[in-house]
């Protein structure tokens, strides 16, 4: 197939943009994308409004002055300037969202960083973005720590929609797979019907390569450098294989007789960090029907112009995977060690790039036009 983003869509792989700014939705660039179905759904985190708003200038500043003449304070300014980019992205969306019977057209939006760590300040602050972006089509992001899979079974049981985000450990997704089910069930014994009830969780892949290819590069060994650049899309492929497992129990069945829809995995991290290696590799590597990748403008660029796809999907690679995974831990790679860095670094990066908004916005807010 000569496009390559219609190669994904024909092997069941929805394509959606990891990137939200004003600028793109103003200038029609966005929309474009969107009406030619090349992209169906959006993500955004902390660091994505963190480069989107920066000092508040360009698209943001009619906005910022505005909210200094009412006396808005920083965290009141920060959530309506990121709810309002939320809201236009989920209206743009939205006949994707109906076209398709609520299977794709979602925007993703997360709660904040910093009570990462707290189920109950996660379900306050999700129930709060849910209210102000006020659309059926929006993605409350939660960080899958221990207690973010908590807060996904007591969201769901409410019917609200969740990208479980920051997956890293096959351990940590077999326990978001079941809170999806433990949070399903809750809302269907409450009478809820489950149809509307969305979720993805959003599995990194590029971060996993760049952590393990450092330490195998310490230990130097010609053996051990031949498994460089492998561990990142062997651990999603077997993220996959789970995936295919735990939709198959029985437990799933029943609730997807009762209307349920599976909880799709995506890909996230898909930029290649290693100047080493294809800057599409993480989007052809994972062909796998029913997931969805999301790419950063630059990747997605790269991907329609020369992306080239394996014969096969990651149907045959389970075995390769596991023995991938394997020898690492024989080269003294130690799997959990490198996933629990993976997902305490994740967090940190985005609780930076949220304290540094907060000081970007704080400085706007002071200052005069």
């Amino acid at each position: 197939m000569s496009d390559p983003l219609a190669h994904l869509t024909a092997h069941d792989v929805a394509v959606w943009l990891d990137d939200l700014n004003r600028r793109d939705l103003e200038s029609g660039e966005l929309p474009s994308l969107i009406h030619a179905g090349k992209v169906t759904g959006i993500t955004s985190n902390p660091t994505i409004f963190q480069a989107a708003i920066g000092d508040g200038s360009g698209p943001y500043r009619g906005q910022l002055e505005d909210l200094r003449r009412a006396g808005a304070d920083v965290d009141q300014a920060l959530q309506a300037l990121t709810t309002h980019d939320v809201r236009q992205a989920c209206d743009l969306l939205r006949p994707t969202y109906e076209a398709s019977d609520g299977i794709e057209g979602y925007v993703s939006v997360e709660v904040s960083p910093l009570v990462a760590h707290d189920s109950a300040a996660t379900l306050t602050e999700a129930r709060r973005l849910r209210r102000l972006v006020d659309r059926p089509n929006v993605l409350i992001k939660v960080p899958a720590t221990v207690e973010g899979v908590h807060a996904l079974t007591l969201l769901l049981a409410e019917g609200i929609s969740v990208n479980m985000t920051l997956l890293f450990s096959l351990r940590r997704y077999r326990e978001v797979i079941h809170a999806y089910f433990d949070g399903l069930e809750r809302a269907r014994a409450q009478g809820r019907p489950l149809a509307p009830i969305a979720s993805v969780a959003s599995f990194f892949v590029s971060r996993v390569d760049t952590a393990v290819d450092a330490r195998l590069a310490q230990q130097g060994s010609p053996t051990q450098a031949a498994l460089q650049g492998r561990a990142a899309l062997a651990n999603a492929r077997l993220a996959y294989h789970l995936y295919e497992t735990e939709f198959s129990t029985r437990r799933w069945r029943r609730l997807h007789a009762a209307g349920a829809r599976p909880q799709r995995p995506l890909w996230a991290s898909t930029a290649t960090k290693n100047p080493h290696y294809s800057d599409t590799r993480y989007v052809t590597g994972l062909l796998a029907p029913g997931t969805i990748t999301t790419m950063p403008r630059n990747t997605l660029d790269a991907v329609a112009d020369h992306a080239a796809f394996p014969p096969q999907d990651v149907h045959g690679t389970y075995q390769d995977s596991a023995e991938v995974l394997r020898r690492l831990q024989a080269a003294g790679i130690a799997y959990d060690e490198v996933m629990d860095a993976l997902e305490k670094e994740g967090l940190e990066r985005f609780a930076d790039s949220f304290t540094a908004l907060r000081a970007a916005v704080h400085h706007a807010l002071r200052s005069r036009p």
